[in-house]
């Protein structure tokens, strides 16, 4: 399928491994130039290199650390300067840990709400006046499925990401006359180096091996099995696409049938 893309830019956070890699991977692939975001800049180089030589595409790495509002503001005229203007952003750091309300301390909560809520909200400001000035833009926030299937031992998360549905439906609506879209999308158990993470975290919170906590959370899926980044980053660029142009507002699961509400 022809996307239509080549020739636009973008600015893809969380970009050095798994989602976000793949999403800019899949972007540098339609003809993207795409400025990478990530805290660690060797880690970061290098996914930009292996991308760029992979596709042809420019790709810009721009270390930063987004929780911090001043190196966000730094990473965005960066990102701006190097390929002249961001016509698509795709927000994805955003690491907040396991934890049950008794585990979870101030800074936890200061932390995940520092990087991933306020992360997005500030790029989200500072970026989409210009696209609706042009009267184009594409932003797809991944957020998570905790946030309308809150989960007790992910406390944290499930705060941060329902509040990030609500945010993303809201600046749909602000930014809908001006044709720049807004489009939630949920991962469920998708393997990357993030899930094992949460593997580990959630195998020392309720007593079983990582194995067995793996297996339980593929159980919880109607397809029986883990997803993989491209089939995340596959959705993301077409909802970046003109053939999603009547796509905003709305929250999309990608997580083998696991989420079972309305």
């Amino acid at each position: 399928m022809e996307l239509g893309l080549s020739g636009r830019t973008a600015l893809v956070t969380g970009a050095s491994l798994g989602i976000g890699r793949a999403i800019a991977r899949e972007l540098a692939a339609e003809g993207v130039a795409v400025a990478m975001v990530a805290r660690d800049a060797a880690r970061l180089a290098a996914a930009a290199d292996a991308i760029a030589a992979e596709t042809g595409a420019r790709c810009v790495p721009v270390p930063a650390d987004l929780s911090d509002a001043d190196a966000l503001e730094a990473a965005a005229a960066a990102a701006e300067a190097a390929l002249g203007r961001i016509d698509i952003l795709v927000n994805n750091a955003g690491a907040t840990p396991m934890g049950r309300i008794g585990e979870s301390d101030d800074a936890v909560w200061q932390k995940s709400l520092a990087l991933k809520l306020m992360g997005y909200v500030r790029l989200e400001r500072r970026l989409t006046p210009p696209m609706r000035a042009r009267r184009w833009g594409r932003v797809v926030n991944i957020i998570g499925r905790s946030g309308h299937q809150p989960r007790a031992t992910y406390i944290v998360g499930s705060t941060v990401n329902a509040s990030l549905l609500s945010f993303t439906h809201a600046l749909a609506q602000e930014c809908a006359p001006d044709n720049v879209l807004v489009v939630g999308v949920n991962p469920g158990p998708i393997g990357t180096p993030r899930w094992e993470s949460l593997v580990a975290q959630g195998a020392a919170a309720s007593g079983r091996d990582a194995a067995a906590e793996n297996a339980a959370a593929i159980a919880s899926t109607a397809l029986g099995r883990l997803g993989t980044p491209e089939e995340v980053s596959g959705l993301v660029a077409f909802l970046c696409s003109d053939r999603a142009g009547y796509i905003t507002g709305t929250m999309i699961d990608v997580d083998g049938g696991g989420t079972r509400c309305i």
